[in-house]
Order: C-alpha cells, then sequence, then structure tokens
C-alpha cells in the first residue's frame, strides 16, 4: 500500500498554530490534505499529530488521525524521519504492509496533485532509489553568497570574487513540500539527501517556505498572483 503522513505537531515557536493558521481563507493543512487525496495514488492519508486541535481539523477536512504522536516525536528537536517511520511501524501493526510512504508537509500550499504522482512514478521506475522529493534553483549563484558580520561582509567563496555569475555552477536546494520513500528507507536511513534520492524540478515560482511570518505573507502574494494568471 501507499501511505501519506502528514506531520502536524501543535508546538510552534515562530508561528504558533502554524499548521491550521488560516491561508487564504483555508487551514494550511487543508492544501497538503487536498492535493494528497486528489493525487489519487493513496490507500490512506494520515495526520500525524498530538495536537486536539489539529486532530479536528484534519478530520474535518477527510483525513484520518488513527493515532496520536508519541510525546518523545513531538519536540522542537524531532527530525522527519522517526515520524514517518513511527506511522509506517503503526500501519504495519494493524496488518496492512506499506510498499511506500509519502511525507507531505502540513505548511506546503504550492504542493500539486501531479507532482506527488511524479515522485512515485520515478521512484518505481527506479529500484536502486530510496527517495524522491521535489528540488528548485537558487536563484542566484550560491558561490557569491556573502556572510555579515558585525557589518562587515565577508564572501564564504572568496577564490570566486571575479567569477561572472554565469560562469558558476546552478545550485539546487529541496523545495521543501514532500519527500516520498520506500518504507524500508524510511525505517533504515540516516538521511535524504544521499545518492540514492531523486530530485523533481519545480519551478521557483511554486517554491516557498513558511518558516516566518514574512514567508506566510509573501506565500500568500505569490499564491494569489498565480491563481489570477490561471
Amino acid at each position: 500500500m501507499n501511505l501519506a503522513v502528514i506531520p502536524a505537531r501543535g508546538g510552534s515557536k515562530r508561528i504558533p498554530g502554524k499548521n491550521i493558521r488560516d491561508f487564504l481563507g483555508r487551514p494550511a493543512i487543508a492544501y497538503s490534505i487536498a492535493a494528497a487525496q486528489e493525487s489519487g495514488v493513496f490507500d490512506r492519508i494520515i495526520v500525524s499529530t498530538d495536537s486536539p486541535e489539529v486532530t479536528a481539523v484534519a478530520r474535518e477536512l477527510g483525513a484520518e488521525v488513527p493515532f496520536v504522536r508519541p510525546a518523545e516525536l513531538s519536540d522542537d528537536h524531532t527530525p522527519t524521519i522517526p515520524v514517518i517511520a513511527h506511522a509506517i511501524d503503526w500501519q504495519e501493526s494493524t496488518g496492512a504492509t506499506v510498499d511506500f510512504a509519502c511525507c507531505i508537509y502540513a505548511t506546503a500550499p504550492f504542493v500539486q496533485a501531479a507532482d506527488l504522482r511524479s515522485g512515485l512514478e520515478r521512484l518505481r521506475a527506479d529500484p536502486s532509489l530510496e527517495f524522491a522529493f521535489p528540488i528548485t534553483t537558487f536563484p542566484f549563484p550560491i558561490f557569491r553568497a556573502l556572510s555579515v558580520e558585525d557589518g562587515v561582509v565577508r564572501m564564504f567563496y572568496p577564490e570566486h570574487v571575479s567569477t561572472r555569475s554565469q560562469d558558476l555552477p546552478e545550485a539546487w536546494h529541496d523545495a521543501g513540500q514532500f519527500y516520498w520513500g520506500t518504507a524500508n528507507a524510511w525505517r533504515t536511513s540516516r538521511g535524504i539527501f544521499t545518492s540514492r534520492a531523486a530530485g523533481i524540478p519545480l519551478p521557483r515560482c511554486r517554491v516557498q517556505d513558511l518558516d516566518t511570518l514574512e514567508d506566510w505573507k509573501r506565500a500568500e502574494l505569490l499564491f494569489q498572483l498565480q491563481q489570477t494568471s490561471d
């Protein structure tokens, strides 16, 4: 079976309640649940949470919340992999074998059903892969990046001070929307970003983290612009 797991704990320091915070008239988590439902590739869509408030919203939106996430997997420092592994183990304890599991972040309003399908197809097409996830390009060469300490500017890579930006290699980063993985990879892997992971390219206009209130406002403006242009 294919399992969707949406991690959505209740605590959030920078944006309180961000997983169910209003994003253009809907709880943020609604976009992730809707994309998973629309993709048509999941046998079950589970929200992993320790929050009664998130539980109520998720169920109203049509997702399942069949367990309460343990406290030891619900603090600020808990990584993604053990949360997904816990959900897989819970599912298999009911007698259903999980083949592939997809972690979909609760604050990913730009996630699309077609991208979820592409990630699964990529993983199925190559048995050597453990993970597949969306990536996008940095808007400026990372080799021209600067640090600022006490107002003083320094280059991270001073050897490229005279290199033209068009001559520097293109760099990519994780889009922070979802991660497909085999059940075994979620249980045993020490990391997602390895040579056994495939990237699903996305345009930069469909990628925006939601870590700060500034991020949130920018994402809403970008989302509205895309809806207008469609």
